[in-house]
């Protein structure tokens, strides 16, 4: 980490307070021997610096922020603000405001809002982090923190059931007749890509469907665009997507080349943001249970903000991923498989 993210010292706060460093120790050591008026300055002070007087037993008190970072790769994806909403209705429940930071993909720009936030937090969910697991630890070391829809060695980290939801996708294209599935992979440094990658392939041989994967594409309506070149060429029968703005691209593209979906390639998307109701055809997605996952990620986080047990595993999955049907998914071709019915989306 850098310069910014130094930790102040006790005669950080001494020459900010205009007091001896001898002062500062009392304040909170035996702050009855200070004058109110004295100690209030010091911990106001301590407080903007992100001072940690150390105790007795050599652990860390700090003022109570009442802050907490929560860092994501891109606040304008529809899955960050569904996820948001449940974990700042968790956090201002418990008294706590949430400071957002948005990285925009970028490992740098991730490390550099950390340096500057880390002083003035209570604890930190990095979602989606694009930091490797060195960082990472670093991160943690300073505060308490949770990784959401991550998961790194020796880390607190909340992840959703990846598996069954990829499971009821290949289960449902299978049915409709389709044994090929291209996956359209998102940002190289995304952990659930891998993860949903790896879930395609394993249970790909479970439903003797054979998996392909072209990318890496930005998650977004443009990376589906580009997508959709690698498809036309390809012509497979079925595609799963990284998530669903690339999926609604997909489809966008392969109608301006005149491919039919899903009259003849089949899409499935990934999260069941709000938008994929509103494409055309409607899309079958996996959806997350993404505000509960908020939830359980501010939960975890408070838990170790307050130096609870929370058990042996430091992984935490978050069930209810399924698969919603719509209108995007059809037979494959020259199978005579009947069109699956629609699934009702359940509230």
């Amino acid at each position: 980490m850098g310069e910014a993210a130094r930790l102040a010292t006790i005669y950080d706060v001494a020459g900010a307070a205009g007091v001896s460093p001898s002062t500062v120790s009392r304040v909170f050591s035996r702050p009855g021997v200070v004058s109110a008026h004295t100690a209030e300055r010091v911990r106001t002070v301590a407080a903007d610096l992100g001072y940690r007087a150390q105790s007795p037993t050599g652990e860390h008190r700090r003022t109570r922020a009442g802050t907490i970072a929560l860092v994501v790769p891109d606040a304008t994806n529809p899955w960050y603000s569904s996820m948001m909403r449940g974990f700042e209705a968790a956090a201002a429940d418990a008294g706590y405001t949430t400071l957002l930071a948005d990285t925009r993909e970028s490992q740098a720009t991730e490390r550099a809002a950390l340096e500057r936030v880390l002083p003035n937090v209570d604890g930190i969910i990095l979602a989606g982090s694009r930091m490797n697991d060195r960082a990472i630890r670093t991160v943690a070391k300073q505060r308490p923190t949770v990784l959401l829809n991550r998961i790194a060695s020796g880390n607190h980290c909340v992840v959703p059931d990846t598996d069954s939801g990829v499971r009821d996708a290949m289960a449902h294209l299978r049915g409709l007749g389709h044994t090929a599935v291209t996956y359209a992979g998102g940002p190289e440094e995304s952990w659930d890509d891998g993860a949903r990658w790896r879930a395609i392939l394993r249970l790909g041989s479970e439903f003797d469907i054979a998996g392909t994967r072209i990318g890496p594409f930005p998650p977004t309506l443009a990376g589906g665009l580009a997508a959709a070149a690698d498809i036309e060429r390809q012509r497979p029968t079925a595609v799963i997507t990284y998530n669903d703005l690339l999926a609604i691209g997909l489809i966008r593209g392969l109608a301006a080349a005149g491919l039919r979906v899903p009259g003849q390639i089949s899409v499935i998307g990934f999260d069941n943001v709000f938008a994929g109701e509103l494409c055309h055809p409607a899309l079958t997605t996996v959806a997350m249970p993404l505000r509960r996952m908020g939830i359980t990620a501010f939960r975890q986080l408070h838990r170790l903000m307050r130096g609870d047990p929370i058990g042996p595993s430091r992984h935490f999955m978050v069930p209810d991923t399924r698969l919603i049907v719509r209108e995007s998914t059809g037979p494959g071709r020259d199978t005579g498989a009947t069109t699956i019915a629609a699934e009702k989306e359940q509230p």
